[in-house]
């Protein structure tokens, strides 16, 4: 059931019926959500080190640039989004590399679930070890930085909207890149610039509050950045898997 343990389980839960597609697709979800959160449970440093990077990076910052408070609430937006991007580039190597390493993937793809159900499953597990953490840790920076209540609140949202992304795009980096020697800074090349908008999205609306605009415009292209890449990714991501593992 992880990179350590039999996959038995997991296997018998992903077996229904053909015919039930849609029950299909939901239990080779859960059991894939299910198993790596037991495994990052089972490993707690290593889950912890992306929400660590972020911290202490933007942390970094105050003490370098100085006390001005105006100053920190200028870069506080680029700061803190820069290294939740950086931050979840940490772990989003990982993705799939240790189940691909012991033939773990190998027994998923051979499951009754479809791949896209096993892929949105690690997804959704990688968001919840290592998105959801930058989200919740979000304000402490805030804080932090000098910024008001109002633009803390959306640079939050910004977070819980765009870190979706990010994990979404770094499971089609994983895959594209699996098995591969150097696999992790040629991820790192191809998911920069497809996280970029997201970047610019999510700071900029926090730039617009400060400045007393509606930060609106930014929020609901965010979202609709994340709808199509919740939509597109995780089936190019399987696609992906399938030509690596060929």
């Amino acid at each position: 059931m992880s990179a350590d343990a039999p996959l038995a389980p997991l296997a018998a839960d992903m077996s229904v019926p053909a015919s039930e597609a849609a029950g299909s697709l939901f239990a080779g979800l859960t059991a894939v959500v299910r198993r790596d959160l037991l495994l990052a449970g089972r490993r707690r440093i290593e889950a912890l080190l992306p929400l660590g990077f972020f911290i202490v990076a933007a942390g970094l910052f105050p003490l370098g640039v100085g006390p001005e408070t105006q100053t920190l609430r200028q870069i506080a937006p680029g700061v803190v989004w820069v290294c939740a991007l950086l931050a979840a580039m940490l772990s989003v190597t990982q993705m799939f590399a240790a189940d691909h390493h012991d033939g773990s993937l190998e027994q998923m793809l051979l499951a009754d679930a479809p791949l896209v159900a096993i892929v949105a499953g690690k997804v959704i597990a990688h968001w919840l070890t290592g998105g959801l953490p930058l989200v919740l840790a979000a304000p402490v920076l805030g804080v932090l930085f000098g910024m008001h209540a109002d633009a803390i609140g959306v640079l939050a949202l910004t977070l819980l909207l765009g870190t979706p992304v990010l994990s979404l795009l770094g499971a089609l980096g994983a895959a594209l890149t699996l098995g591969l020697r150097s696999g992790g800074m040629l991820l790192i090349l191809i998911v920069l610039p497809l996280a970029t908008p997201a970047l610019i999205f999510g700071a900029g609306a926090v730039v617009a509050v400060d400045a007393g605009l509606s930060a609106q415009a930014h929020v609901s292209l965010l979202g609709a950045l994340l709808i199509v890449t919740a939509l597109g990714a995780p089936l190019a991501t399987a696609a992906a898997l399938r030509i690596s593992l060929e």
